[in-house]
């Protein structure tokens, strides 16, 4: 700083002001000081800033099964979020979310001097009683089902499912079946949970819902079983993957979509608007889900902990052309 005092003819003073944004400095004169520092190959020392001011623009992760599409895409938002707001993200996956792992990635994360955490664990042991999280840092978590003593945010799963079924009940469809998530994901759940208690409320029988994985090949698998029963006239499946794997199956037995059978996804992954034919599904705003993170950690590491807050983002239903009435009944 003193080579770039020496260099635009100015203090020390102001050279630091200019480094750290200060708007004390006149226009001409924060030009003169940023050319000195071009010159003279000066960078503000990051470190030394945050050992001064007690941040350290960075946010800490922790994430499992970062393959899923939801949790990716949730990943995504939250690191766009934070660049827009000029923090980095250090990432820490964690294989299984037990208390070791989890109290090992906080660890972790103290050591890279992160200034707050974000949690994207979907699975239940998070709310587990073991499961208890360091104190010490800001923390906001992302879908936790049941766990209240931290800020949340989330979609509206239940709404989101409820909508699905109700569109297709709204079609005729005397009623629905559901290819579900894992059971160990909350979103999974409360999404089974809905589509259960809208059948329930419409006064409709409940079929027992398929389990998959996620993955196309679950949906497939179960989609093979579905696409022999010729009762079935409509299907939730809990993602647009899953979807996809039943459209397959569905196409292979000529059960023709939709007016053999009717289909609804979740997620409304980019690919879904292509499949054929293009897949009615439950719009999550990602990016949306991301800034709301960010924005409830920030003010989480500028002011003192406040009453823990549920955040929930709405869902959309997309009706695209796997959808449509009820066929006619057989003789």
């Amino acid at each position: 700083m003193a080579d770039v005092a020496k260099e635009a003819g100015v203090s020390g003073q102001t050279v630091s002001r200019v480094a750290n944004g200060k708007t004390n400095v006149d226009d001409v004169t924060r030009e003169r000081v940023l050319a000195a520092m071009r010159r003279v190959g000066y960078r503000p020392n990051g470190a030394a800033r945050a050992l001064r001011n007690g941040r350290f623009r960075s946010i800490g992760v922790i994430i499992s099964a970062l393959s899923t599409f939801g949790n990716s895409r949730t990943l995504d938002a939250v690191a766009s979020a934070a660049a827009a707001e000029g923090f980095s993200i250090v990432l820490m996956p964690v294989a299984k979310p037990s208390q070791g792992e989890v109290a090992g990635a906080f660890s972790r994360l103290n050591e890279q001097t992160v200034d707050g955490v974000i949690i994207l664990i979907e699975q239940h042991q998070l709310d587990e009683s073991e499961i208890e999280l360091p104190q010490g840092l800001p923390v906001v978590v992302i879908d936790a089902g049941g766990r209240r003593d931290l800020p949340v945010v989330d979609f509206d799963q239940a709404e989101g499912a409820a909508s699905a079924t109700r569109h297709l009940l709204d079609l005729g469809h005397r009623t629905v079946w559901h290819i579900a998530g894992p059971p160990e994901s909350y979103a999974a759940e409360r999404r089974h949970d809905s589509w259960q208690a809208t059948l329930k409320q419409a006064g409709r029988e409940v079929p027992p819902a398929l389990t998959g994985d996620w993955s196309p090949g679950s949906g497939y698998d179960h989609g093979l079983r579905l696409a022999a029963d010729l009762s079935v006239t409509a299907v939730f499946a809990a993602n647009d993957q899953m979807a996809l794997g039943l459209l397959r199956a569905l196409h292979e037995h000529g059960r023709s979509v939709p007016g053999d059978v009717s289909v609804v996804g979740f997620d409304d992954m980019a690919e879904s608007a292509h499949f054929w034919p293009p897949l009615t599904t439950v719009r999550q705003s990602f990016d949306e889900v991301g800034k709301r993170t960010v924005t409830a950690l920030l003010a989480e590491i500028s002011t003192s902990p406040a009453k823990p807050v549920a955040i929930t983002v709405p869902t959309e239903l997309v009706v695209r052309s796997s959808t449509g009435p009820a066929p006619a009944p057989t003789a």
